[in-house]
């Protein structure tokens, strides 16, 4: 199974920039116009950082005040990893199991002299 890293880009900033919009305390009352009571500080979370929750409810408010979509505010990526390697031989074969019972010998630490 192939593992996949999935990323995102918050761009309500952008978003915001685009349509005259500079002051985080802006959005406030167009919040509270479709029911949302953020408070200041926490819109100004949500417009200079990068949410890892969101309510669907503040993304319908958010699209509906600029007229976008979802995907305008959150850009997503997806990516392969990496296929992990398991060391072998030269041909690719697994390497042959240690010999039972034999282990490493203890390591003696000596005081300075």
């Amino acid at each position: 199974m192939t593992m996949r890293a999935v990323s995102y880009a918050w761009r309500l900033r952008e978003v915001m920039a685009a349509h005259g919009m500079f002051a985080t305390t802006d959005l406030v009352p167009l919040l509270r116009e479709r029911s949302i009571e953020l408070s200041v500080s926490q819109v100004h979370r949500l417009v200079t950082g990068v949410p890892e929750r969101l309510s669907l409810p503040v993304l319908a408010a958010l699209c509906d005040i600029f007229e976008c979509s979802p995907a305008e505010l959150v850009h997503t990526s997806a990516q392969n990893l990496g296929v992990r390697r398991v060391a072998g031989g030269p041909d690719g074969a697994p390497l042959a199991p240690a010999p039972a019972g034999l282990r490493p010998a203890a390591a003696r630490i000596l005081p300075d002299q």
